[in-house]
């Protein structure tokens, strides 16, 4: 057994490393070695460890490279940007901060990645900002809202790491995700009308001028969606197994047939595998810390803590996933991480798989967006904001997954809804 402080020491590592500009991946690896030296495990027991948790994690891997099809063919067929300009133009520019979070939740929600969701919504949210006359922060919150309300309740590689790390479905986990979803909408509408007015204006910010294509229809671009989220559909309602495996691929090939895009498939696949790779070599390294976190004392100390406050034991499932969350700046990572060290735990304490899934899983987005994370910059790079102004965003974006986390454990937790 590693010591807590070996595996508190391990995570500091992977945490400073990051900060320090350091691959994710490689800093997870040496916090890994590092954590499980140092808490006594020996060399030979520290490399076991974190092999052992890294296949812990091999089939989440294998499912989200799958997904990258779908990811590839929304994003370079032009389905995303369709899909968000169809939804802005529904709701009008006089509702142009909710147009800006429904665009990017329901970019999200279908399996967009956030970080292009927020790039796609971005020029025409900055066109209608300078129209209305809003400040950055207020239109940056209403897109990151929106990211995360869709996130919660999508496809995406965090749901399908909630999905494997506590054996559920994944349409259960997207389904548990719904009403986190939309309080975090209702939340996230709040703070950006609030935060409309404050911080820069877009009045020096330079918008690409694009060019002009042929968008896919609206029909043919959410086809894609349609289809993986019927297939997997097929479980729940008629008792047919579809794993996301298949589910999810199918639904590309499946849009581009229908965007009539076919003869482009070779270049879907390699957009989809690039954006795919990052997230599952950021998880590689997620396993190796996990390994060596799931056999140290830690979990067991942050259990006693909880247990000494009196908070009841399901309580563990969103603070780990807030703080595996905040550690890695990743829901993805933070899910896996939550899940694989703490999920065990938290259901053998008598919480049911699903709702430890959909708990963890929301605890993960209340500090994803912190600065040693990609996020935080890319967001604040598609409307021109300074770090320093990021920054401020930090405590209203949690605000956010707070509310998310508040409801998931009213509703799952004490109600007991997913059982």
């Amino acid at each position: 057994m590693i010591t807590a402080y070996g595996a508190v020491i391990g995570l500091c590592i992977a945490i400073i490393l990051i900060l320090r500009k350091i691959n994710p991946t490689y800093a997870m690896i040496i916090g890994a070695v590092v954590g499980g030296l140092v808490g006594g495990a020996g060399l030979a027991n520290t490399v076991k460890f974190m092999i052992v948790g890294t296949q812990g994690i091999v089939s989440a891997i294998i499912r989200i490279i799958t997904a990258g099809i779908l990811a590839g063919t929304l994003i370079e067929s032009g389905a995303a940007k369709r899909i968000a300009d169809s939804i802005i133009a529904s709701v009008g520019t006089k509702r142009s901060l909710i147009a800006m979070m429904l665009a990017t939740w329901i970019l999200t929600a279908v399996g967009v990645f956030g970080d292009v969701a927020i790039i796609t919504v971005a020029p025409v949210a900055i066109l209608m900002a300078k129209q209305a006359g809003y400040q950055k922060l207020g239109v940056l919150m209403a897109m990151i809202g929106g990211v995360k309300a869709g996130n919660v309740m999508s496809p995406n590689p965090n749901a399908i790491a909630a999905s494997e790390g506590f054996n559920v479905p994944l349409t259960s986990v997207m389904a548990i995700g719904i009403i986190p979803a939309i309080t975090a909408l209702i939340a996230t509408g709040f703070i950006a009308y609030y935060l409309r007015n404050k911080g820069t204006d877009f009045e020096n910010v330079e918008m690409s001028a694009g060019v002009d294509e042929e968008l896919p229809t609206l029909a043919a671009s959410i086809s894609g969606p349609l289809v993986t989220i019927a297939l997997l559909l097929l479980r729940p309602l008629l008792g047919v197994t579809i794993d996301p495996l298949i589910a999810l691929p199918l639904g590309g090939i499946a849009g581009m047939l229908a965007m009539g895009k076919a003869k482009y498939i070779g270049h879907y696949f390699d957009v989809g595998i690039a954006k795919m790779s990052g997230v599952a070599m950021l998880l590689i390294g997620t396993g190796t810390l996990a390994g060596i976190i799931s056999n140290s004392a830690l979990k067991d100390v942050i259990t006693a803590a909880i247990e000494s406050v009196g908070l009841p034991g399901f309580m563990l499932a969103p603070i780990a996933g807030t703080l595996m969350g905040a550690a890695t700046a990743s829901s993805t990572a933070g899910t896996t991480l939550g899940s694989q060290i703490f999920g065990p735990t938290v259901v053998a304490g008598g919480t049911s798989a699903l709702a430890a899934a959909a708990m963890t899983h929301c605890g993960s987005f209340v500090f994803d967006g912190l600065p040693h994370g990609s996020f935080f910059h890319v967001s604040a790079g598609t409307i021109g904001m300074k770090i320093s102004e990021r920054l401020k965003l930090i405590f209203w974006e949690s605000l956010n997954g707070v509310a998310m986390v508040l409801v998931s454990v009213f509703f799952v937790g004490i109600l007991k809804i997913a059982g």
